[in-house]
């Protein structure tokens, strides 16, 4: 039988349109997060919450004790949900989420949040790369515009790069609606 969690990575003030560094896409992004943690809280599912802080005081967001750095209200935990607090964008470096997901006897993962290119990627790498039959929603993931080379690369591209990558030997992606019509 697979046991099944939901990781909600990074939805955190300091990415929402009044935060430190605004993600594209966010508020719709987030709005399919909500869709998702319902469904797994009312499945009795395990859901696990990852936030990450900055440790360093000139950091750009996620500055540790700024309202910046705390969940978003739309996805705040329920009681006894664990919450991952992280200083990296792997969630599994130097954090207790393997354990936490061992202790729960969890072999499947599905993944939402942000940045897509960043801690939604690594995660997702790590997740597979551990042995978690791993699944990325899509539309419940968000990042922003990234400059290389003097070009801007818009969100959209960011992301559908992120996901192609994940998506070529690393998890399943998906969007909301058909992870919910799977059951």
């Amino acid at each position: 039988m697979t046991t099944q969690a939901l990781l909600l990575i990074d939805l955190q003030n300091d990415y929402f349109p009044d935060g430190a560094w605004p993600l594209v896409g966010i508020e719709a992004a987030s709005a399919n997060a909500v869709r998702l943690l319902a469904a797994y809280r009312e499945a009795g599912h395990l859901v696990v919450h990852v936030r990450h802080e900055s440790p360093a005081a000139d950091a750009p967001f996620f500055r540790a004790g700024s309202l910046g750095a705390e969940l978003h209200a739309s996805v705040l935990p329920a009681p006894g949900e664990p919450v991952i607090l992280k200083h990296y964008p792997n969630a599994f470096r130097d954090t207790e989420l393997r354990a936490v997901l061992d202790q729960h006897g969890v072999d499947s993962l599905v993944l939402a949040g942000a940045m897509s290119h960043m801690c939604i990627e690594a995660a997702g790498r790590a997740a597979a790369d551990l042995g978690y039959a791993t699944t990325v929603v899509h539309d419940a993931s968000a990042t922003r515009d990234l400059a290389f080379e003097g070009r801007t690369v818009p969100a959209a591209q960011v992301h559908a790069a992120a996901m192609a990558a994940l998506a070529f030997g690393y998890a399943r992606v998906i969007d909301t609606g058909s992870l919910l019509a799977d059951g």
